[in-house]
């Protein structure tokens, strides 16, 4: 199912499908910025990534004394129908909850709930994690939106530029080749503001920055002006990445949790976590993004 939201400025369509943003269509000049999960490139628009980002080492995680194959990355929510729980002029509420799906591959129980809130050119989706097991509930978590790139016919996606609000050297976490941290890592610039869009720039995969002072990561076209624009303030971790080649589009991803060590424990508890939070708690998290004309 797919539900939709509607301001002056924008147009938001919703995805029960993983939760997804699917379509954010600017009404000034009618243009969708979302990837439109085109399955011969990469098949989706903005997963949701829960209970872990990134790979597990081995495939596997070992919890409440039972071993889980994982051969996927980033979790199940991405890939599960989500429920309708709640719709007004301005917000969608979806919600996963623990079923015999889930606890066949993770065992716990949880609710993951999405708010997604329109508030003039900026969209808001906040993720809600609930402990509903009897035991403490570690977790990874973060966001995955793909904007498209260019924004019309008229420009290539050499036209753009991904620039930070303040001066930055980032620090990259090391993945490659395998997609498991592996303790080695490197700078994608020194004291730079932007980095250009062109050809290449992901042949090796993603690129994992840590400790960024920037309080805005965006796509901003250079002879306009045009951007979408990703608070990361409260974010350890912004990765950027997209297939190889000339980018059809890039993956702004904030995220409160990494990968696996290539070295890393199958214990579920050992894992580094975004949090950990007790029987009857929650925890949430928000990533909002403007639409700047």
């Amino acid at each position: 199912m797919e539900y939709t939201l509607e301001n002056q400025y924008l147009r938001v369509t919703v995805t029960t499908w993983g939760a997804q943003v699917k379509s954010v269509v600017r009404k000034s000049d009618g243009v969708e910025h979302m990837w439109q999960a085109d399955p011969a490139v990469w098949g989706y628009h903005a997963p949701i990534l829960f209970p872990y980002t990134g790979k597990l080492a081995g495939g596997t995680l070992e919890a409440k004394g039972q071993v889980f194959q994982s051969a996927s990355q980033h979790g199940f929510a991405r890939t599960s129908e989500h429920e309708f729980v709640y719709q007004n002029k301005e917000t969608v509420v979806l919600q996963l909850m623990d079923s015999p799906e889930t606890l066949a591959a993770w065992p716990y129980r949880f609710r993951l709930l999405s708010v997604f809130t329109l508030e003039g050119d900026t969209l808001h989706h906040t993720l809600t994690v609930e402990n509903r097991d009897t035991d403490k509930l570690y977790f990874g978590i973060g966001y995955h939106p793909a904007f498209t790139v260019p924004f019309d016919e008229s420009h290539s996606a050499t036209d753009y530029e991904l620039r930070f609000s303040d001066v930055e050297s980032p620090l990259c976490v090391g993945t490659a080749p395998k997609g498991l941290v592996n303790g080695k890592c490197y700078y994608l610039g020194r004291n730079i503001r932007s980095i250009p869009v062109e050809e290449g720039m992901f042949d090796s995969d993603s690129h994992c920055m840590v400790n960024l002072t920037s309080k805005t990561l965006g796509i901003y076209e250079k002879d306009s002006g045009r951007a979408v624009v990703c608070d990361i303030s409260s974010f350890p971790y912004t990765l950027i990445w997209s297939k190889p080649g000339m980018p059809r589009f890039i993956c702004i991803e904030p995220w409160n949790s990494l990968p696996s060590p290539e070295d890393g424990s199958a214990k579920w508890e050992e894992k580094p976590a975004a949090a950990v939070i007790e029987p009857g708690e929650s925890w949430s998290t928000t990533l909002s993004t403007s639409f700047i004309r």
